[in-house]
């Protein structure tokens, strides 16, 4: 049997408000297979950001065990965790996090010149993703160009550039219409499925969770 993508015990979380302990995770322990995408379902609060900044390795305060790609990853130090996030992760969040100055090629291009791509394989690649989402015509616009649906298109080509083993959404539909959420989902989870990719996506959507290989459900810091 291979390896989970990703694979949690015991993960824990808790911050503290002058004499007040909060308790967000409370021994999370989640497995996501290769290529299978898992809704992370919960309300506002639940602790769903928290457990993809603790799983996505973008803070510490965490307890537990988090294992990425067959690696343990919990107690990297800063630079390799630098590096896993580089190399076997991808990002989507609620809102788009693209670069202003640069057009929609450039911003997918980016990460994989990071990760030591050539110019010509990450042009290539960045129109490979865009054109499959439907931006072939929109290449070389800046995002204040773009509309909110083809920004978070751009936002989906870039963490997927790097072929990562997991891509982690935080509501990526969120600041969405209705009609254009669902084109921007169904896009997107068609290329996750397409690259072979697993993926873990929060929201709070159930009609959009239901789309997904499996949904998951955090409550008071506990899956159910």
């Amino acid at each position: 049997m291979s390896e989970p993508v990703l694979h949690t015990t015991g993960l824990r979380r808790a911050f503290t408000q002058g004499e007040t302990t909060i308790h967000v995770l409370r021994g999370v322990d989640l497995t996501v297979g290769q290529g299978e995408i898992v809704a992370l379902l919960g309300p506002s609060g639940s602790g769903k950001s928290t457990l993809l900044q603790a799983v996505g390795l973008l803070e510490g305060g965490f307890d537990g065990s988090i294992r990425i790609d067959g690696a343990e990853a919990s107690k990297l130090e800063s630079h390799e965790r630098t590096l896993t996030r580089r190399d076997k992760l991808g990002f989507v969040y609620q809102f788009h996090h693209l670069l202003p100055d640069f057009n929609a090629l450039e911003n997918v291009e980016l990460p994989q010149l990071i990760q030591g791509a050539g110019f010509a394989d990450a042009r290539a690649r960045a129109e490979v993703l865009l054109s499959a989402l439907g931006l072939a015509q929109r290449l070389t616009h800046r995002p204040n160009q773009l509309s909110g649906g083809e920004q978070q298109r751009v936002a989906v080509a870039r963490a997927l550039a790097n072929r990562p083993a997991l891509v982690l959404a935080d509501e990526p539909t969120g600041n969405l219409d209705e009609k254009t959420a669902d084109v921007v989902l169904a896009e997107f989870l068609r290329l996750v499925r397409g690259e072979g990719s697993a993926a873990l996506i929060a929201t709070h959507n159930e009609r959009l969770a239901a789309k997904m290989d499996r949904v998951v459900r955090l409550h008071e810091g506990v899956l159910e």
